[in-house]
């Protein structure tokens, strides 16, 4: 278990000013700077600088931070089993990004229920950055995640590669033809909000074409998957996501894959925990079965 200066810690690292922080903890802002004098003290040098009113980790205190991170999900998730010691219902907590949480999991969780029926499951969908907060937060021991991280800092593994793709609605004059990325341009795509998985891939892929949404003759935003959806089928414009976020319109044919000759993408979805818990094993093993029951 890690100590209350340790605690202290972790909130300045999070909110990253010690009057904040001290209001956060219901503590003063004296015991703060007090804690961490006692922090720096022990590991031997400065955990923070200040650079005017904003408050980085020296290379010391990166160290700790990923130290004491580990340590304190371990503890979350050990205090959680000590909890559950008479109870003979059995729990895993995880995180998903959107699109894997609404169309990747949901026959997955199914599959385990019925091998399971006693298991509880608690998924929490987020975007990427959420996921890996609460995984450093102690609140989930693993997450499913599809956006962009620093592999060097989490023990992680390839959970699939998927399609990204474009479609367009069945009465499209695009159904049929074979065309090039530029030949999109002049159409009006629909993207999800700015943050998400979804729109963060295609941005990149527009960036590496030297190009931006801004580069298609309209664009419009939507924060729901499902009524971009609707409006595609509706033949108002296209959008590219996940085929397994479309797979059962293209089943239906209310959603028309796109013939491109110069785009063909794969995108990974990942397994990421804590580099260095000491459950890793545990969870590994749902990591596995996930990847089973999916294939």
């Amino acid at each position: 278990m890690i100590d209350f200066r340790h605690e202290t810690f972790l909130a300045l690292c999070r909110i990253g000013h010690y009057t904040k922080t001290a209001e956060y903890l219901h503590i003063t802002q004296p015991a703060v700077s007090q804690h961490i004098k006692f922090l720096e003290d022990l590991y031997g040098g400065r955990l923070f600088e200040r650079h005017g009113r904003v408050l980085s980790l020296t290379e010391r205190g990166e160290r700790l931070l990923e130290y004491v991170s580990v340590a304190s999900a371990d503890s979350a998730h050990e205090l959680q089993a000590l909890l559950r010691m008479d109870d003979s219902v059995r729990s895993v907590s995880f995180g998903a990004t959107l699109s894997i949480g609404e169309y990747v999991m949901p026959p997955i969780l199914s599959r385990c229920i019925r091998q399971d029926p006693d298991m509880e499951f608690h998924m929490q969908v987020g975007n990427t950055q959420t996921l890996l907060a609460k995984l450093h937060a102690g609140e989930i021991d693993f997450a499913c995640i599809e956006g962009f991280f620093d592999k060097a800092r989490y023990e992680w593994s390839l959970f699939s590669e998927e399609p990204f793709i474009a479609v367009c609605g069945p009465t499209s004059d695009l159904v049929g033809k074979s065309v090039r990325f530029d030949d999109l341009l002049g159409r009006r795509v629909i993207l999800r909000e700015q943050g998400s998985g979804t729109r963060d891939i295609l941005e990149r892929l527009l960036w590496e074409r030297n190009l931006s949404v801004e580069s298609f003759s309209r664009y419009c935003e939507v924060g729901n998957m499902h009524a971009i959806k609707t409006l595609v089928s509706d033949d108002v414009g296209i959008t590219f996501l996940y085929e397994a976020a479309a797979k059962k319109e293209l089943d239906e044919g209310s959603l028309i894959r796109i013939a491109m000759e110069d785009f063909t993408v794969l995108r990974a979805f990942h397994f990421v925990c804590l580099k260095g818990s000491r459950h890793i094993g545990e969870y590994r093993s749902w990591f596995e079965r996930f990847v089973a029951l999916r294939s």
